[in-house]
C-alpha cells in the first residue's frame, strides 16, 4: 500500500491535482506517525493497520463534513467531502448490507456465539476477516440486535 500511496503521489503531481496531493501527503504523514509509536512499542504497522488508519480519517472527516454543513460553510464541506473521496479511493470496497448480514450470520455460527457476552468474539471474528471492508460501528449493533442486547 505504501508504494501505491508514492505512486499515485506522484501522478497527482504530475497531473496538478492540489487536492489529491494534499490529501495523500496528509495519508503519508499519518501512516509515518503510526510507523514511529509502532517501532515505539517494537511493532511494525501492518496493512490491517494501515486500512485502519484510512477508516479513521474517513470517519474523522465525515464528522467534520456534517460539523461544516450545520454551519453552513460549503467551502470547507466541499473540501472534507473530496478528502473523503480520496481516502476511500485506497480502501477496499465496502460490504453490501445483505453481505454484512451474511458476514455476522456465519460469525455467529462459526464462533457458537448464543448471547450478548459473546458479542466480543464476534466482531472479533468480524474485524480478522472483512477489515477495511466493513463498518464495524454498524456492524457491531447488527450483532448486538441478533445476539438479543
Amino acid at each position: 500500500m505504501r508504494e501505491k500511496f508514492s505512486s499515485e503521489l506522484k501522478a497527482a503531481m504530475k497531473a496538478g491535482e492540489k487536492r489529491r496531493v494534499d490529501t495523500i501527503r496528509m495519508i503519508m504523514a499519518a501512516l509515518k506517525d503510526k510507523d514511529i509509536e509502532a517501532r515505539g512499542q517494537g511493532k511494525a504497522v501492518s496493512g490491517e493497520d494501515i486500512l485502519a488508519l484510512l477508516q479513521k480519517m474517513v470517519k474523522s472527516r465525515k464528522e467534520s463534513l456534517e460539523i461544516y454543513e450545520k454551519a453552513g460553510r460549503a467551502d470547507l464541506a466541499t473540501q472534507e467531502s473530496e478528502e473523503i473521496a480520496i481516502i476511500q479511493s485506497f480502501l477496499p470496497s465496502q460490504m453490501s448490507e445483505a453481505e454484512v448480514e451474511q458476514a455476522i450470520a456465519a460469525a455467529i455460527a462459526e464462533t457458537g456465539a448464543a448471547s450478548i457476552k459473546d458479542m466480543g468474539r464476534v466482531v472479533g471474528a468480524l474485524k480478522g476477516k472483512y477489515a477495511g471492508r466493513m463498518d464495524f460501528g454498524r456492524a457491531s449493533a447488527l450483532v448486538k440486535a441478533k445476539l438479543g442486547g
